[in-house]
């Protein structure tokens, strides 16, 4: 199951009807979500672990807590740190009625790490990943919209949401199970019950065609010559008009000549190779993939994208935060590795490729971070 199924249910049908238009629910299985963060889970990283702002925040009623309230100093190697969470602080003050809010959660929690990975080489957008602790009876934030669209999913107890749409006002219970698309621009607010309440929320940052079209309009801006507005044109404007006329023309001629094709791969690639990569586990694979076998157990490593460009004579890949070249003739065997479903073996690949080259070819695609080891043997 992708990442937009489990979010949305039939990926197609709510690309197609819903993207940026309705606000919609999908259910499915509650383990899922709540194996992605748990209320112990959030206890775990406010409690026992070295969390620090920005990754938090507080808020109450509708206001955002000074850090100072919450944090505290400590040293490490004799040097300072700052902006340590103080767990004593933040429990008292969950307490008292506070919404703990942890930021950017695909940055260092592996579940929604791999989750935002895969959602966004299927969406093509940038996503991150907070959530939401709040008590029972409590609101950390009033009616407010996003400027990003959002999943909403909720892995412990119950939240009531206030949704206003063109049709009025419709509220929301959500529970382990269900997850909410809201579009951007779509107030809202919510509420916990009568126990405590934990969503995490996916934002997709959007990139638009405004954005798309500046980017490859932009080298052309920065070729025009940077000379001086003559002098007197407030009371004479006719050499301000001829100038500007010729520049707009030189531009519209360049525009006229532009690579349409080249331009959408150099976003393609500026997109990917600016995501963090995935490679939890690395360790153990760099320490065993020179006992990878033709019946080792391989499977593609979560949102890690595969995008391929002929260059004659060679065949390359975008991996991501890189590039890797290979010969032309293997490229029916990598199509057959990225278009892998699930778990395969080098051994599946014999139609393609001889014994030695699979063994070369998945060896490497291990340690460039592509595929990983289903079954790692000790390191």
């Amino acid at each position: 199951m992708s990442a937009l199924d489990l979010l949305s249910g039939d990926a197609q049908t709510f690309l197609a009807k819903v993207w940026a238009s309705r606000v919609h629910l999908h259910r499915t299985d509650p383990q899922r979500l709540v194996g992605l963060l748990s209320f112990d889970d959030v206890d775990h990283l406010l409690t026992a672990t070295a969390i620090r702002t920005p990754a938090i925040r507080l808020a109450r009623d509708g206001s955002v807590l000074p850090e100072s309230s919450y944090t505290r100093s400590a040293t490490l190697a004799g040097r300072p740190l700052t902006g340590l969470v103080d767990g004593r602080k933040v429990l008292k003050l969950f307490g008292d009625g506070a919404t703990v809010v942890l930021q950017g959660l695909h940055r260092y929690w592996p579940p929604l790490g791999e989750l935002v990975a895969d959602l966004e080489v299927e969406l093509g957008h940038p996503c991150q990943a907070n959530a939401y602790l709040t008590p029972p009876g409590a609101q950390g934030f009033s009616v407010h919209a996003d400027s990003h669209d959002v999943f909403v999913f909720q892995t412990h107890g119950h939240k009531l949401w206030e949704v206003h749409t063109d049709d009025g006002v419709d509220e929301v219970l959500l529970e382990p199970g269900l997850s909410m698309y809201l579009p951007t621009g779509v107030r809202h607010a919510a509420r916990t019950q009568e126990v405590a309440s934990l969503h995490v929320t996916l934002g997709i940052n959007q990139l638009t065609w405004r954005g798309l079209v500046q980017r490859t309009l932009r080298p052309l801006l920065d070729e025009v010559d940077g000379d001086h507005l003559p002098a007197g044109y407030l009371d004479d404007p006719a050499d301000l008009v001829v100038g500007l006329r010729r520049r707009l023309d030189e531009l519209a001629e360049q525009v006229r000549r532009l690579d349409a094709d080249a331009a959408v791969d150099r976003e393609i690639e500026r997109f990917l190779t600016t995501r963090n990569p995935r490679l939890r586990g690395g360790l153990r694979d760099v320490l065993t993939v020179a006992e990878l076998t033709d019946d080792s157990l391989l499977r593609r490593r979560a949102g890690r994208p595969c995008v391929l460009v002929d260059r004659d004579p060679k065949v390359r890949m975008l991996l991501g935060d890189r590039y890797l070249d290979g010969p032309a003739w293997i490229r029916l065997a990598v199509e057959a590795i990225r278009g892998a479903a699930g778990d395969f073996r080098p051994a599946d690949l014999a139609e393609l490729l001889d014994p030695r080259s699979r063994l070369v070819l998945c060896r490497r695609l291990v340690r460039e971070g592509l595929l990983e080891l289903v079954e790692r043997p000790k390191a």
